[in-house]
């Protein structure tokens, strides 16, 4: 695949490798983008049309998480901006400058769109699954965030993943005996980490498995919220391969206590 489409339309592919390690993962990780993103765009317009800014400010703030983990630059600014002002609940700034938010997220989809063309690659390898692995629950919205740690971490471990707090809880309950950790985020649309953290607490399964938070929210009333709940750690997004080896070995550890 010719690189040069990328980094001609601005998408900074070096500071995506930072986080994404080699260009094999960076390709899978834009065909993740490319598999949700027109139904994340549906449900932000939806949201903004229906004047629902604290949702709107949930998606528009995974549209910045999966930009920067791409390199999308310009597109992760603006979606900074629009989480910003919709927290805030500046509806006339989000309609104002709503058109520039689509324009920008179209462009960056017929970039990847052109740049995958050239990609002749028609299956990959299957992961090889250890009959003793260790279970990990990943909670994501972002199925980018969900994938990338399933492919970083090694064959002894197996990945279940959830894309709302609500499908987490039933996990959890169906798997309680048998998980060993869980990567949870906070900001997601229906039910968000602050209640699974609460189902956490009400049911006393802090102590039979552990968690770690996953955001990309920094602020200190957020993380100190957090550490409210007897959690193991905050991973801040964009993460890269080595944090999540080690936060998960953390958590291994802490469960084996």
């Amino acid at each position: 695949m010719n690189t040069n489409i990328l980094l001609n339309g601005g998408v900074n592919i070096n500071s995506a490798l930072e986080l994404l390690g080699d260009m094999e993962t960076y390709n899978d990780t834009l065909k993740d983008f490319i598999s949700e993103v027109d139904d994340k765009l549906a449900k932000i317009k939806e949201y903004k049309e229906n004047g629902d800014m604290p949702n709107y400010a949930i998606l528009v703030h995974s549209l910045k998480s999966d930009s920067k983990y791409l390199g999308f630059t310009t597109l992760a600014e603006i979606a900074y901006n629009h989480e910003m002002a919709s927290k805030g609940n500046n509806v006339v700034f989000v309609n104002s400058n709503y058109d520039n938010l689509i324009k920008e997220a179209n462009r960056i989809i017929a970039l990847v769109k052109m740049y995958l063309e050239g990609d002749n690659q028609t299956a990959s390898t299957p992961k090889f699954i250890n009959p003793n692995a260790k279970k990990i629950l990943v909670v994501d919205d972002s199925n980018i965030v969900r994938n990338f740690v399933q492919k970083m971490l090694p064959s002894d471990y197996v990945v279940l993943t959830a894309t709302d707090g609500d499908e987490a809880i039933k996990i959890v309950s169906e798997s309680v005996e048998t998980l060993m950790g869980i990567l949870l985020d906070i900001n997601m649309p229906k039910v968000d980490g602050f209640q699974v953290l609460e189902y956490f607490k009400n049911h006393a399964l802090f102590n039979r498995i552990p968690v770690t938070i996953i955001t990309g929210d920094d602020s200190r009333d957020t993380i100190m919220k957090a550490f409210d709940y007897p959690i193991v750690d905050v991973l801040n997004k964009p993460f890269t391969e080595t944090a999540v080896t080690n936060v998960v070995t953390k958590m291994i550890n802490f469960g084996s206590k």
